[in-house]
């Protein structure tokens, strides 16, 4: 089972929030997942990143691959992420 750690989305048509979900890469964007790590609300000025660091690094050790979006989130909240 390939774990990662990405979007979900929430909120209303046009006024969008997300949270960062752990989440079996088989399953559907706004599916079932294993963990609520954090969430995003791109719409507030500005942005709100709210971010649980130790459980989210703890994930990283077990092998869980953020997306690309959620990689650059990591990285502007100071969290490492590995390689590129």
């Amino acid at each position: 089972m390939a774990v990662r750690i990405r979007l979900r989305r929430m909120g209303a048509k046009g006024r969008p929030f997300y949270r960062l979900v752990v989440a079996d890469s088989r399953a559907r964007r706004d599916g079932p997942f294993i963990e609520e790590v954090g969430y995003y609300d791109p719409v507030a000025d500005p942005a709100i990143v709210e971010i649980k660091k130790d459980r989210v690094e703890e994930w990283i050790r077990k092998g869980a691959i953020p997306s690309p979006t959620v990689r650059s989130l990591l990285r502007k909240a100071g969290i490492s992420v590995g390689k590129s």
